[in-house]
């Protein structure tokens, strides 16, 4: 009588090539080679480097903008392409992402939950002994950086910014529902930018507010925090009348 020999473990099967390209990006991504505010590598150098198709650096393009990671732009200069605006993180985001997808939520709610959830987001940091500020200081070099950003570009990196310091104040329910309402939130702040009389004075504005937002969080008072951060929402929002809009 034989015995027929069966594998206790079954063979793992290789990574699809679009799996190849999302886990080289995410690791670069978590290692700091590449951060808010950079570029990607083109599509055909990365094709290159890991030995895939074009096509498969799209599929995975795709999945890192679906995941809120990065953000493309379409054309020919040096600010097409796609640009991180975030790092990984991990929470209950998507469902919040797809009742956004599915419903679409109401410009006034949206803002009204923003300085519920931002306050307390401040507001922590602020009580807390040392705060972690490097991802959402990061983000503020970007949109500070001599090269100049596209109005587009700037409010992603914006939202970027928001949501990094929602991530830093270690409240994994806060920040996964402020992941989850980014799309919500850039709809409103780019559809309201259309109405600005100047968008270089207000982003000159929004620059030195959130400056003094972090000021405040460094400096430990998390009332003046929490005002500063009701008031940058709140000035933007009543000068952008887009209360109407249903970012859907």
């Amino acid at each position: 009588m034989t015995t027929e020999h069966v594998p206790l473990i079954a063979p793992v099967e290789p990574a699809r090539a679009w799996e190849v390209v999302l886990q080289r990006i995410e690791g670069d991504l978590l290692s700091g080679a590449l951060k808010p505010g950079d570029h990607l590598p083109p599509e055909r150098t990365l094709a290159a480097e890991l030995g895939v198709g074009r096509s498969s650096v799209r599929e995975a393009i795709r999945v890192l903008e679906v995941l809120g990671l990065i953000r493309t732009a379409s054309g020919s200069g040096p600010q097409s392409g796609a640009i991180i605006i975030a790092r990984p993180t991990g929470g209950m985001s998507a469902l919040v992402r797809l009742q956004v997808a599915a419903h679409g939520f109401a410009v006034r709610d949206v803002v009204k939950t923003r300085l519920v959830l931002e306050s307390a987001v401040v507001g922590e940091l602020a009580e807390a002994s040392d705060p972690d500020l490097d991802a959402a200081l990061e983000l503020l070099d970007a949109m500070e950086q001599d090269a100049p950003l596209t109005r587009d570009e700037y409010l992603t990196l914006d939202q970027a910014f928001h949501l990094a310091l929602a991530v830093a104040s270690g409240n994994e329910v806060i920040a996964s529902m402020m992941a989850g309402l980014r799309d919500s939130i850039e709809k409103y702040v780019r559809v309201g930018a259309s109405f600005l009389p100047s968008w270089n004075d207000t982003a000159a504005r929004l620059k030195l507010e959130h400056r003094a937002i972090v000021a405040a969080i460094q400096a430990h008072d998390s009332e003046l925090a929490r005002t500063r951060i009701r008031q940058h929402i709140e000035t933007y929002h009543a000068e952008t009348d887009v209360s109407s809009v249903h970012p859907h």
